[in-house]
């Protein structure tokens, strides 16, 4: 079979289409395909090819894109039914336009939880998109579909959203890479937001370098090959602690080995601690998450309608963050920048801090349909760990560890606009994390 990178993109994207067709009646994953404008993107891109005028390392890419970002001439439905009425966009989401621009083919738009709120990858409104290497399993969330479009192959490159972990927990628990940028290096124009000061916008693939590319066009850079970093003389930080507590056995032991393999390569590895700015944030959010805070402000409008078609675990707690009054949220957002900064000055001597993606890999989805008490315990474990790069204002990007019946990742955080030198790192440990 000839090689992915000598098949025309036309050729591609049929493919790919003829593998949705076969299931467009059991479809999971996507919410909405865009067969003849994906046609025309990929037939451009071949005539680009031919004459030597392509447009970079994304030009000819299939790229899905999280429902909640604006397309021209449609409602942004956000994964939520009630949005169907809404006026459509007048143009698309600044992210999706530089795709475009760059030549990438956008093929449709991916399956989310409602309203990007909850993280297990449940959304009443639509059928649960099975994770790509276990149907019967969760797909995480929220980017849910993004997860599983980038690793069952319907897609090269997903675009996802993640406030608290939705872009990194999918990849996790689908054997992919996922990447969460600094929040202020990809503009959110034309996303549906969750929480404004918590959201990112990054990709889902299969590998750091396609979530490299993906990610410098999104943050209007001009892409680039980026040099691998070598991981010998890397410092490294784990922060044990709670966010190792109820660690699963079969993850315990792959991030273990996945620390080996880096000191073998010449990493020093060294225990931190930041439980105590981790403490001081769970204090000051006993009133809310700031997430839910500003969700609720952005809702408002219907929260109070017991008729409003939406998912109880969206609805419920966001009607209970309206009661919280606006000054008390001023003042958890000056204590959660306050304690951004203290975190950055405490991981100032690290290159890099390593830490498992989430402490569990994918439940049967059966066990949290109807379990709320299930539920709500598997979506804290999955949040608990990745939240904490939003929060305090971190990048972060997840990695597949080996040697796992259910995939899990080995997640590396660095500070506030370190992008680059995360992403240079995570090309070593990538391939270090392969080897046999």
């Amino acid at each position: 079979m000839p090689h992915p990178t000598t098949i025309s993109a036309r050729d591609r994207l049929e493919q790919i289409l003829s593998r949705l067709n076969d299931r467009r009646s059991e479809e999971k994953t996507f919410t909405r395909l865009y067969v003849e404008s994906a046609r025309r993107e990929a037939d451009a891109s071949d005539r680009r090819r031919q004459t030597g005028a392509g447009l970079g390392p994304l030009d000819g890419k299939i790229v899905s894109i999280k429902d909640l970002f604006d397309v021209a001439g449609e409602p942004t439905l956000a994964g939520s039914i009630i949005r169907r009425n809404s006026p459509p966009a007048q143009k698309d989401a600044l992210v999706v336009k530089r795709l475009r621009a760059a030549g990438a083919v956008i093929i449709g738009k991916t399956h989310m939880t409602e309203f990007a709120f909850t993280a297990v990858g449940l959304n009443p409104h639509y059928a649960v998109p099975g994770n790509a290497t276990d149907k019967r399993l969760v797909p995480g969330g929220s980017s849910s579909g993004a997860g599983v479009s980038a690793a069952e192959g319907t897609c090269d490159i997903a675009i996802g959203s993640d406030t608290g972990g939705s872009i990194r927990i999918p990849a996790a628990l689908n054997g992919i890479v996922g990447f969460k940028p600094t929040a202020s290096r990809v503009p959110l124009d034309g996303s549906f937001p969750l929480s404004p000061i918590l959201d990112s916008l990054g990709p889902l693939a299969k590998t750091v370098a396609d979530c490299v590319t993906a990610d410098a066009v999104m943050a209007g850079e001009q892409p680039k090959p980026l040099v691998a970093r070598p991981i010998a003389g890397l410092r490294i930080g784990i922060p044990r602690g709670t966010l190792f507590e109820d660690l699963s056995a079969e993850i315990a032991a792959a991030f273990s080995e996945s620390l080996d393999r880096l000191a073998e390569a010449g990493a020093e590895i060294v225990d931190c601690t930041i439980d105590d700015l981790i403490d001081r944030l769970a204090e000051a959010t006993r009133i809310g998450s700031i997430a839910g805070l500003e969700a609720s402000r952005i809702h408002a409008g219907w929260l109070n309608d017991d008729a409003a078609p939406v998912d109880d675990r969206v609805k419920l707690p966001l009607r209970r963050r309206l009661t919280v009054p606006d000054a008390a949220i001023s003042a958890l957002l000056q204590t959660q920048r306050a304690l951004a900064a203290a975190m950055d000055e405490r991981l100032s001597p690290y290159d890099l801090i390593a830490l498992p993606t989430t402490p569990i890999a994918a439940v049967p989805i059966a066990s949290v349909e109807t379990d709320v008490a299930e539920y709500n315990r598997v979506e804290g474990l999955l949040l608990r760990n990745c939240q904490v790069a939003n929060q305090f204002d971190l990048n972060a990007i997840t990695l597949p560890m080996r040697g796992l019946v259910r995939p899990a990742g080995l997640m590396l955080m660095g500070r506030n606009g370190t992008d680059a030198a995360i992403l240079s790192a995570s090309l070593s440990a990538e391939a270090l994390l392969r080897e046999n």
